[in-house]
């Protein structure tokens, strides 16, 4: 470890030199940007910030970044009217080119909810029709495998009978396994009343509960900076597109196809907070 620590401090890190000409050329203001190496089809590498100058300078101080430092030649941006466009715009553009060296926001194919309905706990999944219109649905997951361990830990915490919950099979209605163990209440024993058991399951669940669209159709959200206006076009969470008047933006009418969770994550608290003005198309 101190011999590594000996050739970091004689071979220190030193990035391109023409990467700080080309930082020192972002404006301090909101956007997304773009390391491209000799590929021009992919780039390497995309990010957002709310001062784009500053956050590609960081870059140059990440000895972990060198190896993508070294293979970037040109830095191209987009601006944007405030951080929710940064956001939208990034998550956008990762999900469709893919970039080398961005980890994180990959499109998922299919997001798993808990869903709660006559029948009891189900699982529902972002590729079956109207998945975006439904209520009562609970967290938005990778996989079912990560929707049962969420409702696992809750059972868990909120002593809930994993009998009733779907979570495990109890032949010849014997009690389920908690409840031998005193992590069940009972309600698969009769000793607690199914409505009680319920209504505890609705409260653990609350936490997790994915917001209704709480507008007819699309809507429009309002971001400005200076004279940059722009408006970006959502519907049932999902991001449409982004246009500069309110014409241009009931011109965005594109399929929102499945429900994307990244999307909802970042419109979620503008919408429903009032933040930021929000106008229906």
């Amino acid at each position: 470890m101190l011999f590594r620590r000996q050739e970091r401090e004689k071979f220190p890190y030193e990035y391109p030199s023409h990467l700080r000409e080309l930082a020192a050329e972002l404006p301090r203001a909101a956007g997304v940007y773009q390391f491209h190496g000799e590929e021009q089809s992919v780039p390497l590498y995309v990010g957002k910030s709310v001062d784009l100058r500053t956050r590609v300078l960081s870059h140059l101080r990440e000895p972990g970044e060198a190896r993508m430092l070294s293979q970037t030649r040109r830095i191209t941006h987009v601006r944007t009217a405030g951080d929710l466009g940064a956001q939208l715009l990034e998550a956008h553009q990762i999900k469709t080119l893919q970039p080398l060296y961005n980890k994180k926001l990959r499109r998922t194919h299919r997001i798993c909810s808990i869903a709660l309905d006559l029948g009891g706990v189900r699982y529902a999944f972002s590729n079956e029709p109207n998945f975006r219109l439904r209520t009562n649905l609970y967290g938005l997951f990778g996989s079912k495998m990560a929707a049962m361990d969420k409702l696992r830990a809750l059972a868990d915490e909120h002593e809930l009978c994993c009998a009733r919950i779907g979570l495990e099979r109890t032949p010849g209605g014997r009690p389920c396994f908690r409840h031998s163990i005193g992590r069940c209440r009972g309600a698969c024993a009769g000793k607690e009343p199914g409505r009680d058991h319920d209504e505890r399951l609705l409260t653990a669940l609350r936490g997790i509960e994915v917001a209704k669209w709480p507008y007819k159709g699309r809507v429009a959200i309002e971001e400005r900076d200076g004279k940059l206006r722009q408006l970006h076009v959502i519907d049932h969470w999902n991001y449409l597109g982004s246009a500069g008047s309110l014409r241009e933006a009931r011109r965005i009418k594109g399929d929102s196809g499945q429900f994307d969770r990244d999307d909802y994550y970042i419109v979620a608290r503008p919408i429903l907070s009032g933040e930021l003005r929000v106008r229906e198309l």
